[in-house]
């Protein structure tokens, strides 16, 4: 089996990471569109969205993304989005508040065997974060860049009280990807997980998006009803 996380074999600049956070900070914050998942505080700020907006934060797979012009401000990130030689998607800050919480839960289709990692790379945190996948604590820090599995449960406690920042990728799977989470120790011929959005989380989904009605939110609204 799998590991449900593991540190990539690479770190960070924490004094560049923090650096360019600087340059966002002056971009709006967008909450989280799925209420239900979390108490308290969880923003984001993108970097690459399908929009090409900071303030679109949606993360769904197989579809086409763009940079935002902010990321153009953010040469450090950009080196880092770069460093992973494969397509990315959304590229975003995610921000949990002191004292909020992201409630366990699961997002479909988001393990390496489904042909999809996503990437964090912690840019301000502490000991009193505490990041569970899998029932599992996942003792990320700064500078560090971690794989999870978040089609298992995951959670994360601000337990804290300074805000938790971190960088975050959605990469597709290549041959290079292959190379290192093989030198990782990872079976790459596993085949993936079935897993399918309930109903319930669905309708909670297309509840969340037709708040702010757009193009983007439409199509994902018709594809979740697809299905």
């Amino acid at each position: 089996m799998n590991p449900s996380s593991h540190k990539l074999p690479v770190s960070f600049s924490i004094d560049k990471l923090q650096k360019d956070l600087v340059i966002c900070e002056n971009d709006l914050w967008t909450p989280h569109f799925n209420t239900n998942r979390y108490q308290g505080n969880w923003t984001s700020i993108s970097l690459r969205s399908q929009s090409g907006l900071e303030s679109d934060i949606m993360s769904f797979s197989n579809k086409e993304y763009i940079n935002t012009v902010l990321l153009d401000r953010c040469h450090y990130f950009k080196e880092i989005m770069d460093w992973f030689q494969c397509e990315k998607e959304a590229v975003r800050l995610l921000r949990l508040d002191p004292q909020s919480e992201i409630k366990e839960h699961t997002d479909n289709d988001t393990s390496y065997e489904d042909g999809f990692f996503r990437i964090h790379v912690p840019i301000i945190t502490n000991a009193d974060v505490l990041f569970y996948v899998d029932k599992k604590l996942v003792p990320m820090k700064m500078g560090e860049c971690w794989y999870a599995n978040f089609q298992l449960p995951h959670s994360v406690e601000n337990r804290s009280y300074k805000p938790r920042i971190h960088l975050t990728l959605d990469c597709i799977r290549n041959d290079w990807s292959d190379k290192l989470f093989v030198s990782m120790g990872f079976d790459i011929n596993k085949p993936p997980k079935e897993n399918q959005y309930s109903d319930e989380i669905k309708q909670q989904i297309i509840a969340e998006l037709s708040r702010n009605p757009s193009e983007a939110a439409a199509k994902i609204i018709a594809d979740l009803q697809a299905k």
